[in-house]
C-alpha cells in the first residue's frame, strides 16, 4: 500500500471519531472509527522491511490530533495556550498508548491483538481519569451521552461499558479486512456478529430503562437560578452584593413555601469568603435574610472561599503564605449549603482542572503555581478534600451531592457521593468561559451519564447556561437558553437505592488495567528471549 494511502486512512479515522461526537455528530460512526487505524497498524506490522514504526506513529498522531482538535477546539476560548497543550499532549498520549499496543502485539504475535488493543485502551482511559493531568473528555463511552436510550445499562457498567462496546465492534470489523485469507462466508458471519453486538445492547437498554423507575420515590420542589453574569468582565470584577441580589430577585419569581431547595451556580459568591468568619460575609447575610422568608428552604450555592491556618495546625500541600508573613492560608472552589440551622455545610471541589485550579505534579512544579491560568477568582493550586461531603437537610429527610463543574465528568467520583448517602445530585457550574461553543453542550450531556449510572435526579445550575433538570434516565427537562438570565422550578424524586455501578465503580477498567499489565509483562518475556514464538 502506498504511504499516502496510509495517511488518508489515518485522516479518515480522525474524521470518523470527530463526526461521531455530539452535539453535531452521528454517533454510529464510532463503531467503525478505529477500523482504518487498525488497518494501518496491521499493514506496518506485517511489512517491517517496507514500513517503519515511525510511520505508524505519524499516522496515529494525525488521527488523534484531528479527533482532539475538532471535538475540543473550544478550550481556546478560555486559554489558547491551555488548548494547545490539551490538544497536542492528549493526542501524543493517545499515540503512545497505540504504539505500546503495536509493540506488545509485535512481540506476542497477532493471536491476542484485539484483546491487547481493547485492554490497553481501557487501561489508558482509566489512567487518564486518575492522574495529575486528567482530561477524560474523550473517554469513548462519553460519546453516547446524546443517545441515552442506547445506554441505560450504564447503571451496571458506567462509561467504560460503552468504551468496551465500541472497541469490541471496531476490532471485529477490522478483522474482516485484516484476515484476507478467510472465506467470504466467514467474513459475512463476522460482520453479522458485529451487527448483532450493536443492536442487542440497544434493545437491552430499552428493557433496562423501562424497569429503572423502581428507584424513584417521593417528590420535592426545587428552584434553579441561572443569573447569566459574564465571567470575564463582570463576575469577578463587579459589585458582589449586587450579583447576589440579582440571583435572589430571580429566585423570588419561583420560590414559595413548598420549595425545599434553591440551587445557585458555581462561584455565585465570588468575594473570597473567609471560612473562619463566614457569617461576616455580606453575601451570606443576604442569603440568611432571604431564608427568613422561607424557613424550610435549603440554598446550595458555589463560592470562592479561603481558610486561615491556626498556629501549629498541619499545612496542606497547597497552603500559601500571606506575603512575607509566616501565616498560611488555602483557597478553595467551594460548595455551600445554607439553611435555617446555625451551621453552614461546606464542600471543597476536589477534581480540579489541571493548569487552572491546580499545578500538576506539585512536587516538581510547586514553584510555578503562580503561573497557572487565571480565569477569575483564585488562581494557582486550590485546596481540596479527600471525602465526598453530602449536604443534609436540618431534619435529615433530604440529602444532595454538591458536584462542582468539572467533577461531573467523573463517574466513579460522583458515585462516591451516592455511597455517602446523597439522594439527588446538584451540579453547580460556570460554563461561560468557553463561549457559545460545543463545550458547554458536551458538559451538560456528560452530566446526564451520571444520572443513568446512579439513577438519581440532577438539578443543574449553570451561570450562563444550560440549567435544567435531568431525570434518572438521562432525559433533560426545562433546559434554559444560553446566555440568558433564567429561573426554573420543578419536582424531582428521591432515592436511597444504589445501582450496581455505584457499588462497584469502574470495575471494567480496573480489570482491563490488570489484563494490560499481564499482557505487557508477557511481552517482556519474548523481548528478553525467556519465551520464544
Amino acid at each position: 500500500m502506498k504511504t499516502y494511502k496510509l495517511y488518508l486512512l489515518s485522516l479518515l479515522s480522525g474524521l470518523l471519531l470527530s463526526f461521531a461526537w455530539f452535539p453535531q455528530g452521528f454517533v454510529a460512526l464510532v463503531f467503525i472509527a478505529f477500523v482504518p487505524l487498525l488497518l494501518i497498524e496491521q499493514t506496518v506490522a506485517s511489512n517491517p522491511e517496507k514500513y517503519k514504526s515511525l510511520l505508524l506513529f505519524a499516522c496515529s498522531y494525525l488521527t488523534f490530533f484531528i479527533w482532539n482538535i475538532l471535538v475540543t477546539w473550544w478550550v481556546k476560548n478560555a486559554s489558547f495556550g491551555g488548548a494547545a497543550m490539551a490538544i497536542l499532549c492528549n493526542a501524543l498520549l493517545m499515540t503512545l498508548v497505540f504504539m505500546l499496543f503495536h509493540k506488545t502485539k509485535k512481540r506476542v504475535g497477532g493471536k491476542y491483538a484485539a484483546l491487547i488493543f481493547i485492554t490497553f485502551w481501557l487501561a489508558w482511559e482509566y489512567f487518564h481519569l486518575n492522574w495529575h493531568l486528567s482530561w477524560p473528555w474523550l473517554t469513548l463511552g462519553n460519546v453516547f451521552a446524546d443517545t441515552p436510550s442506547w445506554i441505560q445499562w450504564y447503571e451496571y457498567t458506567g462509561v467504560f461499558g460503552g468504551s468496551l462496546w465500541i472497541l469490541t465492534i471496531n476490532c471485529l470489523l477490522a478483522d474482516i479486512f485484516i484476515k484476507r485469507e478467510k472465506s467470504q462466508k466467514l467474513k459475512v458471519r463476522r460482520g453479522a456478529l458485529a451487527l448483532v453486538l450493536i443492536i442487542v445492547p440497544i434493545i437491552l437498554s430499552l428493557f433496562v430503562g423501562f424497569f429503572a423507575n423502581k428507584f424513584w420515590k417521593g417528590e420535592i420542589d426545587i428552584v434553579i437560578v441561572q443569573p447569566n453574569i459574564d465571567p470575564y468582565y463582570e463576575k469577578f470584577n463587579g459589585n458582589y452584593d449586587e450579583q447576589v441580589i440579582k440571583m435572589l430577585q430571580l429566585a423570588s419569581q419561583k420560590v414559595n413555601d413548598q420549595t425545599e431547595y434553591l440551587i445557585l451556580p458555581e462561584t455565585a459568591l465570588p468575594e473570597n469568603i473567609w471560612e473562619n468568619k463566614m457569617e461576616e460575609s455580606s453575601a451570606i447575610q443576604l442569603l440568611r435574610k432571604f431564608l427568613q422568608r422561607f424557613p424550610n428552604l435549603k440554598i446550595v450555592v458555589g463560592a470562592s472561599t479561603a481558610k486561615i491556618y491556626q498556629y501549629g495546625e498541619d499545612l496542606s500541600s497547597t497552603a500559601r503564605k500571606f506575603g512575607g508573613s509566616e501565616d498560611h492560608y488555602d483557597s478553595y472552589n467551594t460548595g455551600l449549603q445554607i439553611d435555617s440551622s446555625n451551621t453552614i455545610q461546606i464542600y471543597h471541589k476536589s477534581k480540579l482542572v489541571p493548569g487552572v485550579e491546580k499545578m500538576p505534579f506539585p512536587f516538581i512544579f510547586k514553584y510555578l503555581e503562580d503561573f497557572a491560568i487565571d480565569l477569575g477568582g483564585t488562581s494557582g493550586s486550590l485546596g481540596k478534600q479527600d471525602e465526598r461531603t453530602v449536604f443534609i437537610s436540618p431534619n435529615s429527610n433530604y440529602s444532595t451531592a454538591p458536584v462542582i463543574c468539572y467533577e461531573s465528568i467523573y463517574g466513579e467520583y460522583v458515585a462516591e457521593y451516592i455511597n455517602n448517602g446523597a439522594q439527588f445530585i446538584s451540579i453547580i457550574t460556570n460554563d461561560g468561559w468557553w463561549g457559545n461553543t460545543p463545550g458547554y453542550k458536551q458538559h451538560l450531556k456528560y452530566g446526564a451519564l451520571r444520572a443513568i449510572e446512579t439513577r438519581k435526579w440532577i438539578a443543574r445550575s449553570a451561570n450562563t447556561g444550560i440549567s435544567c433538570f435531568i431525570n434518572p434516565l438521562g432525559e433533560i427537562s426545562q433546559p434554559t437558553e444560553w446566555w440568558q438570565p433564567a429561573v426554573i422550578s420543578g419536582k424531582i424524586q428521591l432515592s436511597n437505592e444504589k445501582t450496581f455501578y455505584v457499588h462497584f465503580g469502574d470495575y471494567i477498567a480496573k480489570a482491563a488495567v490488570c489484563l494490560a499489565l499481564l499482557f505487557y509483562i508477557y511481552s517482556l518475556l519474548f523481548l528478553f528471549k525467556i519465551l520464544k514464538k
